[in-house]
């Protein structure tokens, strides 16, 4: 009787114990298998902020204003009310920044292969497990993806990741300037350059911005570059704002080269080639559409830059967010299935559609133009194919019209001001890659300009 009672005695420990370790882990047994059940209350508020009904022409997200508990609409560009579903009357098309909304619908249509969900315990740390600032993992596939698209030689190179290319072009900037530094580099770039070009000695005050300073338009320094003078040369490729594949122009033993191709994606350009130079930097902003995630990366041929670079970001950040860099690896995941053909393909499709619809409104116009850019062959696509651009570079072709700027915008059209590329104001960029509504409302305010016009030659013909 005494062993039984034993028994039975071990048999409610072992029970106890393994209920204990049950509640701790908060697992359970469904449909045949253990399951965490800490992160259905998680999905549960994802999903119900996904399944808010704005109408198409809005989103309503976990992290937004709220009414009793559930997330308001936020609306496009031009709507307004509780779903979005009223369009505003005095909308203009603002079409300035560089927002690139226009893959949203491809990652609604991948809901599921792309949403994450994160432990509040993940990744506390500082660092990594080996102390390193960067997932390998996400090092690992980055690389991978270059090699699939073809747009850049990564084997035998160092990557750096950074909170988008704005910082990995200071951090460049800012490692190149120390070579022969007796005196500061000059930094120049070709016109149209992108504005952030300017504000390099601003952004780069707190980490010896001695040691540079911007100098304008390469070609005004083409005949010094075989001097003693320490160059920088930032080379956009494809250019912001006008898609047009820059090559480096200046010669000689003190000129370095950035490389920027934030753009050089089967989205926005055809690559016939990888690109192989010293400092090359990408974003996951124009290769996702998820600019707020703020990540970016450069491939550097270099270890000493390399090594300047890195302390570059980690001085000035700490590295990366740890859920930034979660959230990159898992979006080039889904990016990297069916070899990555889905994301370029849809990505390509629309920024095509977007150019000929414009183009072909002001095919007919003779007071505006825009950049040529011919059909080229995609090597990705293995086909020759339309340009996709993600900017036109609009010109205002009368000379009364010399500021564009004002003229658009007192047609209804915000865009960015070609002074702050570096040339004259009868220049604008238009941005093609916001949502469908603010390229919608663009070609509506456009093709009522070009229509008036028509106006106007009829009325002088009378």
């Amino acid at each position: 009787m005494g062993k039984i009672q034993i028994s039975w005695s071990v048999v409610c420990l072992v029970c106890s114990l393994i209920l204990n370790l049950l509640l701790v882990n908060k697992l359970v047994y469904v449909g045949g298998k253990w399951e965490v059940s800490w992160s259905s209350r998680a999905a549960e508020e994802g999903e119900a902020a996904a399944a808010v009904e704005c109408s198409g022409h809005g989103r309503a997200f976990l992290d937004g204003l709220d009414v009793d508990g559930i997330p308001e609409c936020e609306c496009n560009s031009c709507f307004v009310g509780s779903d979005c579903s009223q369009i505003s009357s005095d909308c203009v098309a603002d079409v300035d920044s560089g927002d690139p909304l226009f893959l949203e619908p491809f990652w609604m249509k991948n809901a599921a292969s792309s949403a994450m969900l994160v432990a509040g315990w993940h990744r506390m740390s500082y660092v990594f497990k080996n102390k390193s600032l960067i997932s390998s993992v996400l090092e690992n596939q980055i690389r991978k993806l270059h090699n699939t698209v073809g747009n850049a030689v990564t084997q035998g190179s160092f990557i750096v990741f950074g909170a988008g290319s704005i910082q990995l072009l200071n951090a460049a900037v800012h490692a190149l300037s120390q070579e022969h530094s007796s005196v500061p580099a000059k930094v120049v770039a070709s016109v149209p350059f992108y504005p952030v070009c300017l504000a390099l000695p601003t952004t780069n005050r707190l980490i010896r911005s001695v040691d540079f300073e911007f100098q304008g338009e390469t070609l005004l320094w083409k005949n010094s570059s075989d001097s003693s003078l320490n160059f920088i040369e930032i080379v956009t490729a494809p250019n912001s704002p006008d898609g047009q594949m820059n090559e480096a122009v200046l010669q000689g033993p003190y000129v370095k080269a950035i490389h920027d191709h934030a753009y050089y994606w089967p989205h926005f350009t055809a690559i016939p080639t990888p690109a192989d130079e010293d400092v090359m930097l990408f974003s996951l902003s124009k290769l996702t559409g998820h600019a707020g995630t703020r990540f970016g990366w450069a491939v550097i041929k270099d270890e000493a830059v390399y090594e300047r670079m890195s302390t570059y970001v980690k001085l000035n950040t700490l590295g990366i967010s740890r859920d930034a860099q979660l959230r990159a690896f898992k979006l080039v995941k889904v990016v990297m299935e069916r070899d990555a053909r889905e994301v370029f393909e849809y990505g390509h499709a629309t920024m095509k559609s977007r150019w000929e619809k414009l183009s072909n409104v002001l095919l007919v116009s003779k007071r505006f133009s825009l950049q040529d850019i011919e059909p080229q062959y995609y090597t990705f696509f293995q086909s020759l194919r339309a340009a996709s651009p993600a900017y036109a570079w609009l010109k205002c072709k009368r000379d009364e019209d010399k500021e564009c700027y004002r003229v658009l915008k007192k047609a209804g059209i915000i865009g960015s001001d070609g002074t702050l590329f570096g040339v004259r104001g009868s220049y604008v960029r238009l941005s093609l890659i916001k949502t469908q509504d603010d390229f919608d409302m663009l070609l509506h305010k456009i093709k009522k300009l070009v229509a008036k016009e028509d106006d106007r030659q009829t009325r002088s013909t009378m």
